[in-house]
């Protein structure tokens, strides 16, 4: 159903279909984001506000340029996101408080026994385990209020997760983190067998690799308590990518160390060993609050381009494009500073959430 058919219902699935998420390079009908809400905005230093609006457009107005992007804006901020938004850039006025739309907002899905039928998972969202500074409460109904918008059917979720926690090779292979869906403040009563279930009903999953954390920079009090999506991406069936921290001096190096190793041992869903690739992290290693967790892996796959996250390091940002182009060839990788999102709790990846083409 093509989007602005706001009237139509959303129709919620009662009984288990065959859904199956798609891997990210398939092709995309359009990409979501929220805008930032000025009160929300963790940067209280003088204009951390207006960098933190300018970064999430310069990705809007990037991504604009490979397909179709729209974003939710609260009626507080439309003028701000008018004034930086492209005019290619769909702005859909929805009451909105965490912006982060790969965690709040719906993971697609579709249904191999049904073409053209899209799906959209609404997990349960709790601000990544309740944390005292965390406000969801308006973006938890992001998940619905998008699938109304596109007519998608709601498929419902008991399990607190967000999409930033998982990554598929679109034929049953999910990546997941222990300390994310087993985490307490999420899922107090949950363990391996429960979750795998889930995603198997929910996107398809027969096969789980659990990572056992994710960067050490994510366990602070922003952090998402070890998100996959910063730490290892499936790029292509039986393929990985890794996030590889060079620098001893840094506790990620021997924590992406022994992803490397624990991937390099794993099979997918089809009985495949994983064929790693590694993406190695900037040279910086600090900020003011300590150990950065810039990571590369935190990239968004479009028609035909990558976004990548940019660190101000010319040099590895540009070796991290020339793998990026490697891993998903015929597609073209972009730069874009990604700083002021990462100084949030997150990377272009966690802002951004992709709707696929169905038929």
């Amino acid at each position: 159903m093509p989007l602005g058919t706001a009237d139509a219902p959303t129709r919620r699935t009662e009984e288990p279909m065959s859904w199956r998420m798609p891997s990210e390079t398939a092709p995309h009908e359009r990409t979501w984001m929220a805008f930032p809400v000025a009160d929300n905005v963790a940067d209280e230093t003088p204009g951390g506000v207006e960098r933190t609006f300018a970064a999430w457009a310069a990705v809007a107005n990037t991504i604009a340029e490979f397909e179709p992007v729209s974003i939710l804006v609260d009626p507080s901020e439309l003028e701000n996101a008018r004034r930086l938004l492209d005019p290619a850039v769909e702005i859909v006025e929805c009451p909105v408080d965490e912006f982060w739309m790969r965690d709040h907002g719906p993971t697609f899905v579709v249904d191999d026994e049904r073409p053209g039928v899209l799906g959209a998972v609404d997990w349960t969202f709790n601000g990544w385990g309740a944390p005292e500074w965390a406000r969801w409460e308006k973006s938890a109904e992001h998940a619905r209020f998008v699938a109304d918008r596109v007519g998608a059917e709601l498929v419902s979720s008991a399990l607190v997760n967000e999409g930033g926690g998982i990554h598929v090779d679109g034929e049953g292979t999910v990546l997941l983190t222990e300390t994310v869906q087993l985490d307490p403040r999420r899922n107090p009563y949950a363990d391996k067998r429960r979750v795998e279930a889930e995603m198997a009903r929910t996107i398809g999953a027969t096969k789980a690799i659990w990572l056992p954390r994710g960067l050490t920079r994510d366990y602070d009090e922003l952090g998402t308590n070890g998100h996959v999506d910063i730490v290892a991406t499936l790029t292509s069936p039986g393929q990985v990518l890794v996030h590889s921290q060079r620098n001893p001096e840094h506790p990620d190096f021997e924590v992406s160390r022994e992803i490397v190793a624990l991937l390099a041992g794993s099979t997918d869903a089809a009985g495949r060993t994983l064929e790693v690739t590694e993406l190695p992290a900037p040279s910086v290693i600090r900020d003011d609050e300590g150990f950065v967790d810039y990571s590369y892996v935190n990239h968004l796959v479009v028609n035909g381009g990558v976004i990548a996250c940019g660190f101000g390091d010319d040099e590895a940002d540009a070796a991290a494009r020339e793998i990026l182009e490697a891993a998903y060839p015929g597609r073209r990788a972009v730069t874009v500073d990604a700083r002021q999102i990462f100084a949030g709790g997150g990377g272009i990846h966690c802002i951004t959430q992709q709707q696929p083409v169905v038929g």
